[in-house]
């Protein structure tokens, strides 16, 4: 409907909510009585077409933004191998990405995590750091392509050589062990989750360790790829260091 507060206070014809033309009154008595006035002259002054006014440079914004529609088309891949939406949803992603001028292939660490797979013959990984610098990991015996990569991250932002033993062998045995005999699990690499214990752990004793741990704040921000949809474990994990991931719609 036409917002009449709008035409009232500018002049301008404005369509906004009814409910919101509705309610306007109310919330404008509620800032009244807390701040003593209301900083709005209409429902359209509080509407989302006013967050544009917020952007102070636009060529970031759509950089941003075009890097989240693919991680977005990633994550529609994903939950479509899973069973969990429809090929019409991939499908609108797809079109967003054509409309945008942009491919899958332009996620920056896309290419490096395959090419390590391919390089391997196992599920790797890459990591883009804020500087633009390229991290891989790859599937050992002891620890999955996840995990591997958050270490040789750690170690690059910790100055520490690629070379540098973490964690050793005698420390995550053990916890495999445990896994496997104990807990019925089927893999015995370590997830990203129990990797971070053992590297905790041997930071009381060991200083590049404990260096390595020291970065982990650096990790927020960086961009993920697994070659393989990595475990619900390894995704929470990855979320709650603020790290974006993308996987490839395929299960090891």
């Amino acid at each position: 409907m036409i917002d009449p507060f709008h035409l009232e206070a500018y002049g301008k014809t404005t369509v906004n909510y009814n409910r919101d033309v509705e309610i306007f009154p109310v919330l404008n008595a509620m800032f009244e009585k807390i701040i003593g006035e209301s900083p709005y002259k209409s429902p359209t002054d509080m509407g989302v077409n006013m967050a544009g006014n917020c952007i102070i440079d636009d060529e970031a914004v759509s950089e941003a933004s075009k890097k989240e529609i693919i991680r977005r088309y990633y994550v529609g891949l994903c939950e479509n191998r899973k069973g969990q939406v429809s090929d019409d949803e991939v499908c609108k992603l797809e079109l967003l990405m054509k409309q945008a001028g942009i491919k899958a292939k332009d996620r920056k660490v896309v290419a490096p995590a395959l090419e390590r797979e391919a390089e391997t013959g196992a599920p790797a990984a890459a990591m883009e750091l804020p500087d633009g610098t390229i991290i891989t990991g790859k599937t050992s015996n002891l620890l999955g392509a996840a995990s591997a990569l958050l270490l040789n991250a750690l170690k690059h932002f910790g100055g520490l050589d690629n070379s540098v033993l973490l964690m050793s062998p005698q420390v995550i045995e053990p916890i495999q062990n445990l896994k496997v005999q104990h807990l019925g699990n089927v893999n015995p690499r370590l997830h990203t989750d129990e990797t971070l214990l053992a590297l905790s752990i041997c930071a009381a004793t060991d200083e590049n360790a404990k260096k390595a741990m020291e970065q982990i704040e650096k990790l927020r921000g960086c961009e993920v790829h697994s070659t393989v949809i990595l475990s619900a474990v390894d995704e929470r994990i990855f979320k709650r260091l603020g790290v974006n991931l993308t996987c490839e719609p395929k299960y090891q």
